[in-house]
């Protein structure tokens, strides 16, 4: 059903822009006004009605959803066409859309169709900016993500051996997300070893686990729309004295992120924490990206967690804290966790199993 609340706050933000409605085509966006998991469908949003746009794949699914909350318009023809179609049905005259997510194409489709009297007007981050603040619904959501994320991790100890690849691993973990509850992987798992370990974003290979190596496994569960995203390094028999060295700094590094994380410090404070940190201890050169970022219906959502963000932090919103040191040729440490700003500070999402 749509969310009246989070309704009610997009309507008050297309007053504050002189708005008179809004086309969504953003997923996460029309998901997040709906609480309907949406697919390859349009959303017009404003105070004088709702109109849901998709086509004969979802058109049944939509009206049981959406019932009494939302029209629901099947495409019959041009899709762009239904949508300039719609706005005229709900009497609007200026129409944001989001410059982000409707390509120059469809705009200029969009915009042949329409009516002379409306106008369609570029618009940045109205949602995103209400999603960055998780209601309670959302919280449970995504902390029964991180729970089965959590339990993978467990389970994946007693699997990882030296001599298995690490797309065995990555397979392991698939299976143990759709077993627990979850809808699917919240994004392609990164299991790197060893050497590959020093590729942040490394595409999982064939191969095969070493001891003495570090296991960097970064993973995500996508459960009812909502999802969860983690690191952790493990270790195959002894850790070498320069690989415990690596892990402590990211660790520490780390824990003085999360410390200086509460409402209304700037983001660029805890970015800072860390990387300073890192940079004291002689590895400043081997951590290049940012530290986190907020995560709820896409796994890299606002805020982001950088040395170039000023905004400051905001009771209610969640985002992973990750530092990590790559040394390349040799392997790559990173711990990553979600956090949930309260009153007091950082609470831990995945710091405890349910």
């Amino acid at each position: 059903m749509i969310n009246d609340l989070r309704l009610k706050k997009i309507y008050a933000k297309l007053k504050q822009e002189n708005l008179d409605g809004l086309l969504l085509s953003s997923p996460a966006n029309i998901s997040y006004l709906t609480d309907y998991l949406s697919r390859d469908s349009y959303l017009v949003v404003s105070p004088k009605g709702n109109i849901y746009i998709t086509d004969s794949r979802y058109i049944e699914e939509a009206k049981i959803q959406l019932k009494g909350r939302a029209t629901i318009k099947r495409i019959n023809g041009s899709l762009f066409k239904t949508i300039a179609l719609a706005c005229s049905e709900l009497g609007l005259d200026r129409v944001g859309f989001e410059e982000r997510y409707l390509a120059f194409a469809e705009y200029q489709k969009i915009s042949g169709y329409l009516d002379k009297d409306i106008t369609l007007v570029p618009t940045h981050s109205l949602v995103e900016q209400l999603r960055q603040i998780k209601d309670e619904e959302e919280l449970k959501k995504i902390k029964k993500a991180v729970s089965i994320t959590l339990k993978a991790f467990k389970f994946i100890q007693g699997f990882i051996a030296p001599g298995i690849k690490e797309i065995e691993v990555a397979a392991e973990l698939e299976r143990f997300i759709r077993y627990h509850g979850g809808r699917t992987s919240a994004f392609e798992l990164i299991v790197a070893s060893g050497p590959n370990a020093a590729y942040p974003h490394h595409i999982t290979s064939g191969k095969r686990l070493q001891n003495h190596e570090p296991l960097l496994i970064d993973m995500g569960v996508d459960y009812a729309g909502y999802k969860s995203d983690l690191t952790r390094t493990f270790f195959l028999d002894k850790i070498t004295p320069l690989v415990r060295k690596v892990y402590n700094t990211v660790k520490e590094a780390q824990e003085r992120a999360l410390r200086q994380i509460k409402p209304g410090v700037v983001v660029s404070k805890i970015d800072a924490a860390a990387r300073q940190y890192i940079a004291q201890k002689g590895y400043g050169g081997f951590f290049g990206h940012n530290l986190g970022h907020g995560v709820g219906l896409e796994t890299h959502e606002p805020p982001s967690i950088s040395a170039k963000e000023n905004n400051t932090v905001e009771r209610g919103m969640v985002f992973t804290v990750e530092p990590g040191i790559y040394l390349p040729g040799r392997f790559g440490v990173r711990l990553e966790d979600m956090v949930l700003v309260t009153q007091r500070g950082a609470s831990l999402i995945s710091g405890v199993i349910d």
